[in-house]
């Protein structure tokens, strides 16, 4: 099976490059997307810019063009659980938008069943045999097209009891559920309630991003 790895901005990608062999890039619908093999598997992967319509169109493309056969959502999150820290991470059981209506998603096209995108349990299972520093935990990531700092942390924690948040993984999900894909994500901690802000998140994405993908690494 070939795999999509799918990140957000371009430092979130960066850690994967070194280990891409026969590496060749193309470029489709402004995105540059460099496949190869990471440890004998086959892998396309990109960074897509951030936000939901991005995290969508590369996931598309993803499948359409480069034929992959699952998606990895590899990169940061803000955490939203007062008990993740700095530098943490969390691998995604499932994903749910924060700021889409449910009837937009259950009462029309594609009609879905639940607004709770299922992540691949396959998947979620061979990152549990990855060993890396820090804490892993496993739940739910919430996605919208806002950057979450303090205002609207608690109406969201009261709602939908995210460990994360963050403006892509929901829609990749969504993606792959109605191509019948399967998908994950693994998110690590780079700003909280306690370390907030856009300047937190920018200080701490290279670090949290190496360690998602020694994660990621791991399970191919």
């Amino acid at each position: 099976m070939k795999f999509g790895i799918i990140c957000a901005v371009a430092a979130e990608l960066a850690p994967f490059l070194p280990h891409i062999k026969n590496c060749k890039a193309s470029t489709k619908a402004m995105l540059t997307v460099y496949e190869g093999t990471i440890n004998g598997t086959e892998i396309a992967a990109l960074y897509c810019g951030i936000g939901t319509t991005n995290a969508a169109i590369a996931t598309q493309i993803l499948i359409d063009t480069y034929g992959a056969g699952a998606i990895i959502n590899s990169g940061t999150a803000g955490g939203m659980d007062a008990q993740l820290e700095l530098f943490d991470t969390v691998i995604c059981t499932g994903a749910v938008y924060h700021d889409v209506q449910e009837a937009i998603l259950t009462a029309f096209h594609p009609k879905l069943p639940s607004i709770h995108f299922k992540a691949c349990e396959t998947l979620i299972e061979k990152s549990k045999n990855v060993k890396v520093n820090g804490k892993i935990y496993y739940g739910r990531l919430v996605t919208g097209n806002k950057f979450i700092d303090d205002d609207g942390r608690n109406e969201i924690n009261a709602k939908f009891e995210p460990l994360a948040v963050d403006m892509e993984t929901a829609s990749i999900a969504h993606v792959c559920y109605v191509n019948n894909v399967s998908y994950v994500a693994v998110r690590t901690i780079t700003d909280t309630a306690d370390h907030s802000g856009v300047g937190t998140f920018e200080e701490n994405c290279p670090k949290a991003s190496e360690i998602s993908s020694e994660i990621v690494l791991g399970m191919l």
